[in-house]
């Protein structure tokens, strides 16, 4: 990831936009990372809402439903002596 320090970001904020619109930007602050910069498609993308396991389970589609049937699996236990 480019990183730009805040004093460059705010005397060149056309190369580092241009830099964002290619990939996320890291603006630092004293040498530390403070905020990132990235175009908007790319900031959609990354805070899309995924579906949950609960959402695809219950999807209605023809398409979306299979049959599932897991095989039973044994787990051995032990006994515990907790005194």
């Amino acid at each position: 990831m480019q990183a730009f320090g805040s004093r460059e970001f705010n005397q060149q904020h056309g190369r580092v936009k241009d830099a964002a619109r290619k990939a996320p930007v890291r603006i630092t602050e004293r040498g530390e990372p403070a905020f990132v910069l990235m175009s908007e498609a790319e900031f959609r993308r990354l805070s899309r809402q995924r579906p949950t396991l609960l959402d695809l389970l219950a999807d209605p589609r023809p398409e979306a439903d299979f049959e599932f049937s897991p095989e039973r699996v044994d787990i051995a236990t032990r006994d515990v002596d907790l005194d």
